[in-house]
């Protein structure tokens, strides 16, 4: 059971994440990209699906967005409404940005059935001081209406070089009722590696437990979508974005630095024994992308899991060989 995995913690959990349609989309055509998702998905030895709240960020940068951004379908009634043949755990995002305290308070009664959600705070203060409910009120009130929802929190390994902190922010978040963390895509291993260590040596001096932090991966298929990555805040390498740049195949350049990464962040975790995983996503809805994202998360089960894409098998680097 997925509860249970977390809470343990388990290492090597690994998600698959998906943004629902947008609300724009034909009901009928919904439904066909509902069942393509299910199908891609179906018999895959994944722990849980995750599905992503989207909004608008336009507040955050002042940069002009690579993509138009559009309202999607709500995550839970994807999940609830379009997803329910797949029979994997189902972790609802849910942005609290745009939200009141009695909306919120009344989004948590509508949806008491949801087992896991990761709340997603506003993009900026501006949304903060128009709404005065913060990311601590949310944790707060889920606490009061649904104690038993697992909770789980973002994290953002660039904001750690730029602050130094985030591994704080991880243990309050822990402190507010997380139990896991996932974070935003990473294509800049060294700040990453920065983030695990000053979260595992702080939790070991202050005699803390480890929550798992699962490392989100995303292929990358153009410059346009490499772009909007850097849109979104990813933080992508100089030497990275040349190189991927000026590849002849920038998708398959950005699978094997994707596959690259995992491995390195398995390798420096297992030494620590830091609970780790991986969540795969496509960024760009376009096809090539996601087959991308699809071969990226069979390559990383396997390293994961082991050969067979089931069992963990041997050390870190003969797994890496198998892939």
């Amino acid at each position: 059971m997925l509860r249970t995995k977390i809470l343990k913690p388990e290492t090597g959990l690994v998600f698959y994440s998906l943004t629902p349609p947008k609300i724009t989309t034909d009901p009928e055509r919904v439904k066909v990209i509902a069942a393509k998702q299910i199908e891609r998905l179906q018999g895959l030895p994944i722990d849980g699906l995750l599905l992503y709240d989207i909004q608008d960020e336009s507040t955050r940068t002042e940069k002009e967005r690579t993509f138009a951004f559009t309202p999607t379908l709500t995550p839970e009634y994807y999940s609830k409404n379009l997803l329910t043949e797949l029979g994997l755990p189902k972790i609802i995002y849910k942005s609290i940005g745009n939200l009141t305290k009695d909306q919120f308070a009344g989004w948590l009664q509508e949806n008491a059935d949801l087992e896991y959600v990761v709340f997603v705070g506003a993009s900026s203060h501006q949304q903060t001081e128009l709404t005065n409910f913060t990311l601590n009120d949310a944790y707060e009130m889920q606490a009061q209406y649904n104690p038993s929802l697992l909770v789980g929190g973002v994290t953002i390994p660039e904001r750690h070089t730029k602050k130094g902190d985030e591994h704080l922010r991880l243990m309050n978040k822990v402190d507010k009722g997380c139990s896991f963390f996932v974070s935003q895509c990473v294509y800049s291993l060294k700040e990453t590696k920065n983030l695990l260590s000053d979260y595992y040596y702080s939790a070991v001096d202050n005699g803390r437990p480890l929550s798992p932090i699962i490392f989100t991966l995303a292929p990358c298929g153009s410059l346009k979508t490499l772009q909007f990555m850097e849109w979104l805040g990813i933080e992508v390498p100089k030497w990275l974005y040349n190189d991927l740049k000026h590849s002849k195949d920038i998708l398959s350049a950005s699978i094997e630095t994707c596959k690259y990464i995992a491995f390195e962040i398995i390798k420096y975790a297992e030494g620590k024994h830091i609970p780790v995983g991986f969540n795969i996503e496509s960024v760009s809805i376009k096809k090539e992308e996601i087959e991308a994202a699809n071969e990226l998360l069979k390559d990383v089960l396997r390293l994961v899991k082991g050969t067979n894409g089931v069992e963990k098998t041997g050390s870190v680097e003969a797994r890496q060989e198998s892939i």
